[in-house]
């Protein structure tokens, strides 16, 4: 079999966290401007949080966006890992999440980490609230802290795998796995594979698209594992 590299997003893919997410940004927002976004109406699945940031301060007419980001995103890890004993009691790990991780990471021939629109920091804290941290290597991960554009993410945790010395890959070696629409422009963006799975908030904005496969969840963990691994 040859080499895989799999890119697992976190939030509706791996985990949910309930509520936490959307107050604690609502929290670092108030914080870096003196007052609450209320009702923004911004959606968050499949975003980077700086992307999130800028389009919660925009939405309060905030035209200087790119000034507060800095204390935003700052006080957003923070109020995050301040919230793990909450996010442990009303968030959840996904059907067959933990199952398919430790299978992969007990494969000699397939290294797995994260793209995600967290910040590393943010990636971090989640992974390790819900006990996912131990099957992923954070290391060579690409999270919303390196460029706000998803886009560009997928390059970023190919070049990381490369220097510790895995691969290197070829793009159909390459898979990311998410739940939104984002992740597979992601995906398509660098010309890799992706998998998408019908968990998150939006499940019906994956009919009718041109993933490689897509999913209900990942609870028949042998097909999972086949699919990415041959």
């Amino acid at each position: 079999m040859s080499q895989r590299l799999i890119l697992w997003d976190i939030d509706g893919t791996l985990v949910r966290a309930g509520q936490v997410a959307a107050d604690v940004f609502a929290t670092a927002v108030e914080h870096a401007v003196g007052r609450h976004p209320g009702e923004h109406g911004v959606r968050m699945g499949g975003k980077t949080d700086p992307q999130i940031a800028l389009e919660i301060l925009a939405s309060m007419g905030i035209e200087t966006g790119h000034d507060h980001l800095p204390l935003v995103l700052g006080r957003l890890e923070a109020e995050l890992a301040g919230a793990i004993d909450l996010m442990r009691e009303v968030g959840t790990v996904l059907p067959g999440v933990a199952e398919v991780l430790a299978r992969l990471h007990d494969d000699d021939d397939v290294t797995q980490t994260v793209l995600t629109g967290n910040t590393a920091a943010n990636a971090a804290t989640k992974l390790a609230t819900f006990d996912l941290d131990i099957w992923l290597d954070l290391e060579i991960g690409a999270f919303g802290s390196d460029n706000a554009d998803r886009l560009q993410l997928v390059p970023v945790a190919m070049e990381r795998a490369a220097a510790q010395g895995h691969g290197p890959f070829e793009p159909d070696q390459v898979w990311v796995i998410g739940d939104t629409v984002h992740d597979l422009a992601c995906a398509r963006a660098a010309g890799v594979r992706c998998a998408l799975v019908r968990t998150g908030a939006r499940p019906y904005d994956l009919d009718d698209v041109d993933a490689d496969a897509v999913l209900d969840d990942l609870s028949d963990v042998d097909s999972v594992v086949k699919l990415l691994t041959t």
